[in-house]
C-alpha cells in the first residue's frame, strides 16, 4: 500500500518526488564517510592553494625590493628590464588587492620607487 501511494505522488503533476529523496538519504548515509574524507581533502587543496599564493606573493615582493636594491646603488637597466619588473609589479599589487589580509606595506617605497626612476629614465631617454 505504502509503495503504491509512493508511486503516485510521485506520477503526480507535484514536483514531489519520494523516491529519490529516499535514494539521497540512504545514498548519503552509505557514503557518509566519503564525504567527510572529501571535505577534508578540500581543505587541504584550499589551504596548499592560499600557501602557494602567498608564496608567489612574496616572490614578487622580493624581486621587486632586488630592482629597487639595484636602482639604489645605481645600476643601470635596459628598458626591457623595467618592463619586466613593471610586470611584476601589476601582479603583487593585484594579489595585494584581492588579498587585504596580505601585508603589504614592505614594498610600497620601493615601487613608488622604480615607477618614479622609470617615468625619470622615459623622459630622459637614458636607459641602459
Amino acid at each position: 500500500m505504502l509503495a503504491v501511494l509512493l508511486t503516485l505522488v510521485q506520477i503526480a503533476p507535484v514536483k514531489v518526488n519520494p523516491w529519490s529523496a529516499i535514494a539521497k538519504a540512504i545514498g548519503r548515509a552509505m557514503n557518509a564517510d566519503v564525504l567527510r574524507e572529501l571535505d577534508m581533502v578540500t581543505q587541504k587543496l584550499d589551504n596548499h592553494i592560499r600557501v602557494d599564493d602567498e608564496r608567489n606573493a612574496d616572490s614578487y615582493r622580493t624581486r621587486i625590493l632586488q630592482f629597487n636594491n639595484e636602482l639604489l646603488r645605481e645600476i643601470q637597466h635596459t628598458r626591457e628590464d623595467f618592463i619586466e619588473i613593471l610586470a611584476v609589479i601589476d601582479d603583487y599589487e593585484g594579489y595585494c588587492r584581492s588579498h587585504k589580509e596580505y601585508k603589504n606595506n614592505r614594498a610600497v617605497c620601493a615601487i613608488e620607487n622604480i615607477k618614479r626612476v622609470y617615468m625619470e629614465r622615459l623622459q630622459k631617454h637614458d636607459f641602459l
